[in-house]
């Protein structure tokens, strides 16, 4: 059974006052998109030409090309990521206040500094190459994140479980390793998932050092074929394609959770993580 951590169940009225909240807002965004449409219209941005240039063999492989670029960065940097993530969370819980410290400076620096200036950093400061300074950005911001996503599913762990572990004989760094970490490991997957969403649209900040990511391919396609508009557009409905296609990984890995291997772990559910840039280091 899933359990909400940051949000209560509705009542009657508050479903009621969700649904009118949504219904406004479907209504506001249906003005906008047609207000947009008439203006589009107007503008002659809806001319076949312009649009048809983009489903060309050439238009695209050339937006392939930045969609593999884009998938290789977030790739790498979610790799790299998760182990300084899983190093920074185990240093968080470390009973030596030295190594607790240094842990909360690094998360407290990384979170604060823009990801953007860490990318002009590494590009400028020390004259990486384009996608490796994009993939040490994404990588030193994430694992800040992805720390507090991973010490969380940790926490949320009976306390008995290690005690018991502890009682039988195992080691602390036994514990840890294999009777801690597949048990929470299992609650932080819809989360990190989540995670992956969001560093994946981070890429996007590589057209500050010129990377030619997915949204770079789609600015250049835009000056050759003089459609920024409906290139950028374009670029748009990839993204939310590949984060809908994600998101529906994360759901499927937590509806199999909640079937299969969950009934026999701890009481609790996966960790939900909302506004993970909030979450206390405290």
């Amino acid at each position: 059974m899933t359990v909400a951590v940051f949000a209560d169940q509705l009542g009657p009225r508050g479903k009621v006052k969700v649904a009118a909240a949504t219904a406004v807002g479907s209504a506001f965004v249906a003005g906008v998109v047609y207000v947009a449409f008439r203006r589009f219209e107007s503008n002659g941005q809806l001319e076949a030409k312009l649009w048809s240039d983009l489903f060309t063999g050439e238009a695209i492989r050339f937006f392939w090309g930045g969609l593999k670029n884009t998938l290789k960065v977030a790739g790498v940097s979610l790799i790299l990521a998760l182990v300084a993530g899983m190093v920074l969370a185990l240093a968080r819980l470390s009973k030596r206040l030295p190594v607790r410290w240094l842990a909360t400076l690094w998360l407290q620096f990384f979170r604060g500094v823009p990801l953007v200036v860490l990318i002009l950093f590494g590009f400028y400061g020390f004259d990486l190459p384009r996608s490796t300074s994009i993939i040490v950005g994404l990588t030193l911001y994430n694992s800040a994140v992805l720390a507090e996503i991973i010490r969380a599913g940790i926490l949320s762990l009976d306390r008995g479980q290690s005690e018991a572990a502890l009682a039988v004989g195992m080691t602390s760094s036994q514990t840890m390793r294999l009777v801690v970490l597949p048990q929470a490991v299992r609650r932080m997957v819809p989360a990190l998932v989540s995670q992956l969403v969001v560093l994946l649209k981070d890429t996007s900040l590589g057209v500050a050092v010129l990377y030619e990511e997915l949204l770079r391919r789609g600015q250049l396609a835009g000056a050759f074929l003089k459609n920024p508009l409906q290139s950028l557009l374009f670029v748009a409905a990839i993204y939310m394609v590949v984060n809908l296609l994600l998101s529906a990984f994360a759901r499927w890995l937590e509806r199999r959770q909640g079937q299969g291997k969950s009934k026999k772990a701890a009481p609790g559910g996966p960790v939900r993580v909302t506004g993970v840039e909030d979450l206390s280091v405290a």
